[in-house]
């Protein structure tokens, strides 16, 4: 940013504040203003003769900028919780019988391969994936050392990706 615009902005800064507010920036406005500093100081610029002018048009395009960001996410979440809603999809909750029986295969699947890596190894992929347990807190509880914990979580791990892959 040039000196003369930058001492034109710092003498009238409260005049751009005061700008953006009425624009409708709200509390957003002195935000805006410190953005609309840092974009000014990163921008290479020559002599402007309108000085004022040229900082009330980059303050507008700014907020302008803001706004359309702001409904453009809004639109995109909207778009997205829609997309996500069973309802508006026309899809009940309640899986299909069929669903229900593969699903149960599955993981008599799993719970068959996890029996299979030993009784160790299932017990801690049971603590740390369905109750939640830090790892360091199961080798406490167990009285083994962390990088067993880890190791048998690998175990256990290779054994259900292999299991799926099996499964299709």
């Amino acid at each position: 940013m040039s000196d003369g615009l930058q001492a034109i902005f710092l003498t009238q800064r409260a005049t751009l504040l005061r700008f953006l507010a009425a624009r409708g920036a709200g509390s957003e406005a002195e935000d805006l203003l410190q953005e609309l500093w840092i974009r000014l100081s990163a921008a290479p610029t020559g002599p402007i003769a309108s000085p004022m002018s040229y900082l009330f048009r980059a303050a507008e395009n700014l907020m302008r900028d803001r706004h359309r960001a702001a409904r453009q996410s809004a639109l995109r979440d909207r778009a997205w919780d829609e997309s996500q809603s069973p309802a508006s999809a026309g899809v009940s909750d309640t899986p299909s019988g069929e669903r229900v029986l593969i699903a149960r295969e599955q993981l008599a699947r799993i719970e068959g391969v996890l029996a299979e890596i030993g009784p160790r190894a299932h017990e801690i992929f049971r603590l740390h994936r369905i109750e939640g347990l830090a790892q360091r807190d199961i080798a406490a509880r167990l009285g083994i050392s962390l990088s067993t914990v880890e190791s048998d979580m690998r175990k256990a791990y290779r054994a259900i990706l292999a299991a799926r892959e099996e499964m299709g």
